[in-house]
């Protein structure tokens, strides 16, 4: 076994435990328990100066970034992503639309609808609004395709593990058929749960409407205010 998976409850990690299962890949799991800060501590750093998970390890080689270890993966496996160059360009365009779009308006909707004690409604409101409109774009492209490159593949797999957090960044998904339909059977495949049970100790129900507390007082920690002043 070469790799090692370096892993938390969250919509990157998912996206790497997804693909893993998907492909059918053997790996070793390392749960990083982010509310007690093990992602900030020197050893991790080591591997990832950012401090951020997912990480994987490949026979001693790291990779960080989500979007860059899927397509490590798909690489490694020659799966999951198309060897045509417009089919492959088409795949890495939707994987990238997920990891500058998506994942970035959905994270700053968490913050400012989640954690940040102050009520700020117009700032909440323009980033529900940018992940309302970044889903409108996934929907238009699943109306014309079953999937967003054609065929499923880590496109999807990166979009899908942030779209199905809608509810917790408050994000109406409400009159987009074709998004619901391709989430519905992305949600149905066998790989796909057995992806969200890792790591094994998952404090986050599938809707993110329970988030373990100690997350959130972490993230209220990182981002430079207590409970108290919340």
């Amino acid at each position: 076994m070469t790799l090692k998976l370096y892993t938390a409850p969250t919509p990157d990690g998912y996206k790497v435990s997804i693909a893993l299962e998907e492909m059918g890949l053997s790996y070793a799991v390392v749960a990083v328990d982010l509310a007690k800060g093990e992602q900030k501590q020197a050893d991790f750093l080591a591997i990832n100066p950012n401090g951020k998970v997912p990480v994987l390890v490949d026979d001693g080689f790291a990779i960080m970034e989500s979007g860059a270890i899927l397509l490590w993966l798909a690489e490694k496996s020659g799966m999951l992503l198309p060897t045509e160059p417009q089919a492959r360009s088409l795949a890495l365009q939707w994987l990238m639309f997920q990891v500058g779009g998506i994942g970035p308006m959905m994270g700053q909707a968490n913050v400012f609808h989640r954690y940040w004690p102050e009520k700020l409604p117009a700032v909440v409101t323009r980033y529900q609004a940018e992940g309302r409109r970044l889903f409108a774009a996934l929907d238009h492209r699943l109306g014309e395709a079953e999937f967003l490159a054609g065929d499923y593949g880590i496109a999807d797999i990166a979009n899908w593990c942030w779209v199905r957090t809608a509810k917790w960044s408050g994000i109406d998904t409400s009159g987009l058929p074709h998004l619901a339909r391709w989430s519905a059977a992305i949600a149905a495949r066998p790989a796909v749960v057995r992806g969200l049970g890792v790591p094994e100790k998952s404090a986050i129900k599938d809707d993110n409407s329970t988030p373990d507390p100690r997350m959130v007082e972490r993230m209220r920690t990182m981002l430079g205010f207590s409970r108290r002043e919340a």
